[in-house]
């Protein structure tokens, strides 16, 4: 049993130390915010993600989990410590590194003998190496200039909606340091992924800190590109899900991530893909391939709304138009770079009004739009509303009654964000409905 401090308990350092916590590890979670401390602390949990309510209470009832206030205690009681505070995106796409400086200084300050500091945050290469130096400098103000500690870079890959699968069966593991000692204790940390054959990579720390934003810019690289290839498939006369589906039976690309629709979005792809591009600028390197990637993500909600508007016949002005999905992904409240957000921004650029709905993501959107008319349900949301606009695939949508849409809406108009229905039902429903690059098979 190792025991860990997790600082901050947002959605990667909630999830990782719940994790590590049910891998038999003493994990203490520490946050400056009280209000969520004692939210935790009374068995709440701050943001959706299925499953994460059960793991932490089988944990805390286990004593092995515990959330805390106090720094000084938290890090005497440890032996290693991860650091996962947030990373947002500055306006120049840099990540905002001060909060990730402040938890080093803290660190340094309290440090008296040999510690692990575990960096889980996405930071740009080199990261790692400042906050040692930070908290060496803090340790010899405090008076310990002697302490030893050994840095590590250790990424998370954790999807929003299936992370404690993510981490609990992981495709890989990094582990970036520089000393077989900080390499041994973090091998112990994963011992239960070890046993299970999990692929366990270490590389030095500017490798590991690499490893996250390349792999993350490359898998948005996916996504726009087959949205572009949908975009095209849409003028020839091709299907894109066909198309995707013939290239992912080629081993060297796969088939995921090749699903056309209106782009992606969450608090990592759009945020690491901007800071990638801005290192390259700092190197004087051009990342024209993700740069690339990134302007066509961000066509796509638009296009969502120009084929509501070719349907309508050319103009959405006083429209009524229900939204289904506000969060950027099924299985999260999450509304970080939403889609939705932007279709719904555009149609009221476009005169139209918006009525929403999601089934847990709806509050956290009303923090983004304050005047956004909700709905409570997803029939209510259709009931009167002059067109539809389905943006994330959330599994009760996969299942409409189609018959009743028809039925509930002014005009039949659909738009799929997502290619969850096809042209055939939705013509025997009386729907007239686009897709991105779907083809309707009946018209050829």
């Amino acid at each position: 049993m190792t025991r860990i401090l997790m600082i901050g308990t947002g959605y990667v350092g909630l999830v990782s130390g719940a994790c590590l916590a049910d891998f038999g590890n003493r994990v203490i979670c520490y946050d400056i915010d009280v209000d969520k401390i004692d939210m935790l602390n009374r068995g709440e949990i701050p943001f959706y993600e299925p499953g994460l309510g059960e793991l932490v209470d089988r944990n805390r009832d286990a004593g092995r989990l515990s959330f805390s206030l106090d720094l000084d205690a938290a890090v005497s009681e440890s032996q290693v410590i991860f650091i996962a505070v947030g990373t947002p995106e500055m306006e120049d796409g840099s990540a905002d590194l001060r909060a990730i400086f402040a938890v080093a200084k803290e660190i340094g300050q309290r440090l008296s003998d040999y510690r692990v500091i575990v960096q889980k945050s996405t930071v740009p290469v080199g990261t790692s190496r400042q906050v040692g130096k930070l908290i060496a400098e803090a340790a010899a103000e405090a008076g310990h200039e002697d302490v030893e500690f050994d840095m590590v870079s250790s990424p998370e890959f954790l999807r929003e909606g299936s992370a404690i699968g993510d981490f609990l069966r992981p495709d890989r593991v990094i582990i970036g340091a520089d000393g077989d000692k900080a390499r041994r204790i973090m091998h112990e940390v994963f011992r239960p992924l070890y046993i299970n054959e999990t692929p366990i990579l270490s590389t030095q720390i500017e490798s590991a800190e690499m490893i996250k934003y390349a792999a993350n810019a490359f898998l948005a690289t996916k996504i726009s590109f087959i949205n572009e290839i949908a975009e095209l498939c849409e003028t020839v006369g091709a299907d894109v899900q066909v198309v995707a589906r013939g290239m992912g039976l080629d081993k060297r690309i796969g088939p995921k991530f090749l699903h056309a629709g209106a782009g992606f979005g969450g608090s990592c792809f759009p945020k690491d893909t901007k800071a990638l591009v801005r290192i390259g600028v700092e190197n004087d390197r051009d990342m024209g391939v993700v740069a690339a990637a990134i302007e066509a993500n961000e066509r796509q909600p638009l296009r969502a709304v120009e084929k509501l508007k070719e349907l309508a016949g050319g103009s959405l002005v006083g429209m009524k138009v229900a939204v289904l999905g506000l969060s950027f992904k099924p299985n999260t409240d999450d509304v970080r770079e939403s889609a939705a957000i932007k279709i719904i921004e555009r149609l009221r650029a476009e005169g139209a009004r918006e009525r929403a709905f999601d089934p847990v993501a709806s509050e956290n959107a009303r923090k983004v739009l304050e005047d956004l008319d909700l709905a409570e349900g997803t029939y209510e949301c259709l009931d009167g509303a002059d067109a539809m606009i389905l943006v994330t695939e959330w599994n009760e949508f996969r299942v409409l009654d189609l018959h009743r849409v028809a039925g509930l809406l002014n005009r039949p108009l659909v738009v799929d964000c997502r290619n969850i229905f096809n042209h055939g039902l939705m013509r025997e429903a009386g729907l007239q409905y686009d897709s991105f690059g779907q083809l309707d098979s009946e018209v050829t």
